[in-house]
């Protein structure tokens, strides 16, 4: 019913900015939440970002706080993650995902894009 696509990510210097940017079609609603995960080789999927489709209702995993934003770009049709001060740690594949307020879990998923912050 959603089908979301990803795109922005890239290579960048420690410190440097990428956005990223979640494309969303289908059904789409104001209680729908738009969230972002990044998931390193190894290592477990982890929550960044997240917000309502709105805009109304946005949240932040502790790392992301102050360096990351969310936002909605309504022209576009996007959720946009604006990352800023990126670190090595940061490095990941970025999945943007949906799912519906009263859902815990996130039914729709993109492809990802791949961030890829050097030292």
């Amino acid at each position: 019913q959603v089908q979301l696509v990803e795109s922005g990510g890239g290579l960048v210097q420690a410190g440097g900015s990428l956005r990223l940017s979640c494309t969303a079609s289908g059904r789409t609603f104001n209680n729908l939440y738009i969230g972002w995960f990044r998931q390193a080789p190894g290592r477990d999927r982890e929550f960044v970002s997240a917000i309502r489709w709105d805009g109304r209702n946005t949240y932040y995993a502790d790392s992301m706080k102050g360096r990351f934003t969310i936002s909605r770009d309504n022209a576009k049709n996007t959720v946009d993650l604006q990352m800023n001060n990126l670190k090595p740690e940061d490095t990941g594949e970025y999945h943007c995902a949906a799912r519906q307020a009263t859902d815990t879990s996130y039914d729709y998923w993109g492809l990802g894009t791949q961030v890829t912050v050097s030292s």
